[in-house]
């Protein structure tokens, strides 16, 4: 393993894993996945990450309001082997947010509980997505409460997501009536305003090395 770069100004993430075959990076909140549309929207992870490593491919994505992991390839076979991995939901994240008031603790066995709610877009307001049973896509996540917070009237809850739709976590909790602080697409104003950014990180990832086949399995505390 190549040593660590840690965040910088013009280089605001940090590299928790580099090696011939994949890098694992840990990404700001802010901060693009990759480049949207518009002269303004060209800084990103992935154009930083290519200045370093110019063969660096994009495997996955985070919203810019999430922090935490990300994976990325290097070159095209390593892409394409990693995409099969999340494809074949091998790939296993987890997840930390701050919801707005007491979600009760699941009572399935360990404390965790699934969300099983079809997303679809909702065309009129997009890119924002919607439950919808009939037109939704198959769309499932695993949570468990970690801790109340009572003079926040806050809880902190770990989200491990079984699919992978755009915005599912947050959409999937603002259905439990639990939106995340700080959400500024999905919460009421008051709740987004109880935080200066979306409190949603990507904690935790673990899947089987596709080059040595070793199990790599890394964490990223939250700043929240």
């Amino acid at each position: 393993m190549l040593p660590g770069i840690p965040a910088t100004a013009d280089f605001p993430f940090q590299t928790l894993h580099a090696d011939d075959s994949l890098l694992v990076l840990n990404k700001p909140s802010g901060l693009l996945a990759v480049p949207g549309r518009g002269a303004d929207k060209q800084d990103c992870l992935s154009r930083r990450v290519q200045s370093l490593y110019p063969d660096a491919l994009i495997v996955h994505r985070l919203d810019m309001a999430t922090s935490g992991l990300m994976l990325m390839a290097r070159g095209i076979a390593l892409q394409r082997a990693l995409g099969q991995l999340f494809e074949r939901r091998e790939v296993h994240k987890r997840y930390l947010a701050v919801v707005d008031g007491r979600l009760a603790p699941a009572q399935e066995p360990g404390g965790w509980g699934l969300i099983d709610l079809p997303i679809a877009v909702d065309w009129p307001r997009r890119p924002l997505r919607i439950i919808d049973a009939a037109s939704g896509k198959p769309s499932q996540t695993r949570w468990r409460c970690v801790a109340f917070d009572d003079a926040a009237n806050s809880t902190r809850v770990e989200l491990e997501p079984v699919t992978g739709r755009s915005h599912q976590l947050r959409v999937h909790l603002q259905a439990l009536g639990h939106p995340i602080l700080g959400d500024a697409l999905y919460a009421p104003e008051a709740v987004q305003a109880r935080a200066p950014r979306l409190l949603l990180h990507a904690c935790a990832l673990r899947f089987v090395h596709p080059a040595t086949g070793a199990m790599l399995a890394l964490e990223s505390p939250p700043n929240f």
